[in-house]
C-alpha cells in the first residue's frame, strides 16, 4: 500500500506539535527540529528519490485535538507515520488510535516510563536515563531533603513516584509535594514558595511543564531564594524555558538531559548552526528539538532500506539501528523500542545555556520498566 515502487509521489508523514496554547513554548521547538530534519533530507534528494512532505496540524495543547488530528491523519490524510506529542497525556490520547489503525508514532520527549507499544518509537529519556543520575548528583552535592513541585497530570506524578523511591534508597526524605494546573500562573506558586520557605528543603525537584515552568522559576526569584544552596532541579526545564523566563531567573538551576546546546563536537555544532540559520541567532536548541531532529533522520534511514511506509516493515527495520546524533551515538533498543540516549547534568549559566557538570561515558541502555532499580553509578562532584 505504501511502497514507492514505480512512483515519484512524495512520502507523506504526520507532524503533531502544538504551536499555540500553554505547551507551545516547547512543542514549537519540536516542530522546528522535525522540519529542519525533513528539509535536510529533501535537500539531499529525499528518500529513494522522493521528497518527504509533512502534514501538519496544531493541536493547541489540547488532548482532544491530539486525538482527533491523529485519527484524521491516519484515516483521511493517508498518513501512517506521525512525529508528535510532548506531554504524556497527549501521547496516551493518541496511543489507542495509532494502535487500532496500525500507525507508527515517533515520540521525542522524556517521559515517566512503564509503557510499551509496538506502535511507538520512544526517543526521549526514560527515568533510568535521567532521574537516577540526577538523584545521585543532588543528594551528594546539595542534601537529601527534597520538595516536589509538579504539573497535575500523569508524567509529574509518576516521575515523582520514581524519584521518591530513589531518594528513599539514598536515605533522603520528601518534605513536601504539591501539584498545580497546567495553566498555572505566578499566583498559584505563591503558597508553594511560602511552604518551601517554612520547610527549607535542600532541593526543589520540579516536574512542572510548559508556560507554568516560567512562572515557577520567576516566583522562586521573587522570593529571593538562592540556587547555590537550594536549586530547582528538573528533568523538563530546557534552554527554551530558560529563554522565556529570563537568563537571570534561570541562572544556577539544574537540569538532567541527554542533550544541551553547548555540547562540543562537530556534529552538534553543525546542528546548532543550521537551527540558528533557520530560526534566528537568539533561538536556542534543546533536548526536545534534538530528539525531534534525530528521530526523523532515523526514520529516513529505515525508509530508504524498506522503501515502504508499512508500519510493520518499517518498525522492524528501525529496531536496533544506530545514529550519530548531536548528543552523540545513540541507538533504538530492540528490546523495548526506546532510544539508548546519554545521561547528562547541567547548570544554567548567565547566557541561557547549561554548563556541563556530569555526563555518562556513553549512551545509557533504556530500561523503561526499571527492571534493575538499583543505585546508579556514583556521580562525581
Amino acid at each position: 500500500m505504501y511502497s514507492s515502487t514505480q512512483t515519484s509521489e512524495p512520502w507523506r508523514v504526520g507532524v503533531l506539535f502544538s504551536r499555540t496554547g500553554y505547551m507551545a513554548v516547547i512543542e514549537e521547538t519540536q516542530l522546528r527540529g522535525t522540519l529542519i530534519a525533513i528539509e535536510e533530507i529533501n535537500a539531499a534528494g529525499g528518500v529513494n528519490g522522493r521528497e518527504i512532505v509533512p502534514v501538519i496540524y496544531d493541536p493547541a495543547s489540547e488532548n482532544a485535538l491530539f486525538r482527533s488530528y491523529a485519527r484524521r491523519m491516519l484515516v483521511a490524510d493517508g498518513v501512517s507515520t506521525i512525529f508528535g506529542c510532548y506531554t504524556s497525556s497527549s501521547r496516551k490520547a493518541v496511543l489507542p488510535i495509532v494502535e487500532r489503525l496500525n500507525g507508527l508514532l515517533w515520540y521525542p520527549t522524556l517521559y515517566e516510563g512503564f509503557e510499551y507499544s509496538p506502535n511507538i518509537i520512544y526517543t526521549g529519556a526514560a527515568p533510568n536515563q535521567n532521574s537516577f543520575a540526577l538523584c545521585d548528583f543532588l543528594t551528594e552535592r546539595y542534601g537529601t531533603r527534597f520538595f516536589f513541585v509538579g504539573s497535575d497530570y500523569v508524567y509529574p506524578r509518576e516521575s515523582n513516584r520514581i524519584m521518591r523511591e530513589l531518594l528513599s534508597r539514598r536515605g533522603g526524605e520528601m518534605v513536601g509535594e504539591r501539584y498545580v494546573s497546567l495553566r498555572a500562573d505566578r499566583t498559584d506558586f505563591l503558597p508553594i514558595m511560602q511552604e518551601i520557605r517554612r520547610t527549607q528543603p535542600d532541593v526543589i525537584f520540579s516536574t512542572v511543564v510548559g508556560d507554568s515552568t516560567v512562572a515557577l522559576y520567576q516566583t522562586y526569584a521573587d522570593f529571593g531564594f538562592d540556587p547555590r544552596t537550594m536549586p530547582i532541579a528538573s528533568l523538563t526545564t530546557t534552554e527554551a524555558e530558560i529563554k522565556a523566563m529570563g537568563f537571570d531567573v534561570g541562572l544556577g538551576h539544574i537540569t538532567a538531559a541527554p542533550y544541551f546546546q553547548g555540547l562540543p563536537g562537530s556534529r552538534n555544532e553543525s546542528f546548532v548552526s543550521r537551527y540558528k540559520q533557520r530560526f534566528g541567532e537568539d533561538e536556542p536548541t534543546n533536548m526536545c528539538v534534538e530528539a525531534a531532529y534525530f528521530q526523523v533522520h532515523m526514520f529516513a534511514r529505515a525508509l530508504e532500506l524498506t522503501d515502504t511506509l508499512d508500519t510493520d516493515v518499517l518498525r522492524s527495520t528501525v529496531l536496533g539501528t544506530t545514529f550519530d546524533a548531536p548528543q552523540g551515538p545513540i541507538a533504538i533498543n530492540p528490546g523495548c523500542s526506546h532510544a539508548n540516549v546519554w545521561a547528562r547534568i547541567g547548570r544554567a549559566n548567565d547566557r541561557g545555556q547549561f554548563d556541563l557538570l556530569w555526563e555518562s561515558n556513553s549512551s545509557v541502555d533504556a530500561d523503561p520498566f526499571l527492571q534493575c532499580l538499583v543505585r546508579s553509578p556514583g556521580v562525581e562532584t
